[in-house]
């Protein structure tokens, strides 16, 4: 995945969280992206600042060094797009995922998750979410659609006065 956000949104910390919960750093700051025919991408790091990482506060830090090899990777097929944006109270924020969000890079439409930035929110955790939400997604299941579905039925069935013994499934 590509995280994108403006400057000091928190970007980097959030991929060293990842890093720590076990995921690899590919980049940071600057993104090599390339296309592979027919529609696929793939992201690498600069050879200049390969595996290294600026943090506010601590400076520069080497990945590589400080967590091990398995802690980076020189290139990854770029499958969704998750950019931070900085929270604001006066947007109504998706609740539900019906609306899927699409982010073009090199002609190449990818999949899009906007996730508003705020204290207490654990980024790092929701980013992983998102990505296995997608790939439920690709698999064919889709959380959101079908909570939908069974929330319609039910308020369906209630207008027309039936009874409906128990919960929502």
């Amino acid at each position: 995945m590509l995280i994108v956000g403006k400057s000091g949104i928190g970007k980097s910390e959030c991929a060293l969280d990842l890093i720590l919960r076990g995921h690899r750093l590919v980049a940071d700051d600057v993104i090599n992206i390339r296309k592979r025919p027919p529609s696929s991408l793939y992201g690498s790091g600069s050879e200049i600042i390969k595996y290294h990482m600026e943090i506010r506060g601590l400076g520069i830090i080497n990945i590589r060094d400080l967590f091990g090899i398995s802690a980076v990777r020189d290139k990854k097929y770029i499958e969704m797009v998750i950019e931070l944006t900085e929270w604001n109270p006066e947007i109504e924020y998706d609740r539900l995922g019906i609306d899927e969000q699409r982010y073009t890079i090199l002609n190449v439409s990818l999949p899009l998750v906007q996730i508003p930035v705020r204290p207490g929110r654990h980024l790092s955790a929701i980013i992983e979410v998102a990505a296995r939400n997608l790939l439920l997604k690709l698999g064919g299941h889709h959380s959101a659609q079908k909570f939908q579905e069974k929330l319609s039925e039910h308020i369906m069935m209630e207008s027309q006065g039936k009874k409906i013994w128990g919960e929502l499934e």
